[in-house]
């Protein structure tokens, strides 16, 4: 595997050369990294999208939740520069103005939350409008490098409610997944490559 400056792993996958003349995104389609908590997902996903394009789409997922998440989401848009374009929809990302660019969809779990909370926890109501949303994106003309967790790997929800949603992130995953042109599982800041 190709190691960037710092001795890390290249984000760029070895089957994937960047374009000559350095210009936007080649590659079009979904890139679907997934892993733990803390496991590099985010940092390797933004690695990626740069190698891809100069000006790559930063989709942030999130609700404003409460104060703390808010103090959350201000970190993390002071870790991009000004090469990125940031946008905010909780829902409906089929319906962005994206034609030709790389975005990274930060994150399922965040997205799917949404939808979940908004259904009053209907796991099936929720998986349909999500499945809809993946299945209307523009991967013709654009790179979507979509972010997700791998809940079912940790500890076992305590709550009904939990083990819902536990179940509803193990389905969506999988359908992106089937729909994505490669698979990424972060363990500890290292990609390994599963599709």
């Amino acid at each position: 595997m190709a190691t960037d400056e710092k001795g890390l792993p290249s984000a760029l996958p070895t089957s994937w050369d960047k374009p000559s003349g350095g210009g936007g995104a080649h590659y079009k389609g979904i890139v679907f990294i997934t892993g733990g908590a803390r496991s590099g997902k985010s940092r390797y996903a933004q690695q990626l999208a740069l190698q891809l394009s100069n000006n790559p789409v930063y989709l942030a997922t999130a609700r404003h939740w409460d104060d703390d998440f808010e103090k959350r989401i201000q970190r993390h848009q002071a870790e991009r520069d000004e090469r990125w374009t940031s946008i905010e929809e909780e829902k409906n990302i089929s319906g962005l103005s994206l034609s030709g660019k790389v975005v990274v969809m930060d994150c399922v779990t965040l997205w799917i939350t949404n939808f979940f909370t908004d259904n009053k926890y209907d796991i099936d109501a929720s998986l349909q409008q999500c499945k809809v949303e993946i299945d209307k994106l523009d991967t013709a003309n654009n790179t979507f490098i979509i972010i997700s967790n791998e809940l079912g790997m940790g500890m076992h929800a305590e709550t009904e409610i939990g083990r819902k949603f536990t179940d509803l992130q193990g389905w969506m995953n999988q359908y992106i997944a089937q729909k994505a042109n490669q698979v990424i599982f972060m363990v500890s800041g290292i990609p390994m490559v599963i599709k």
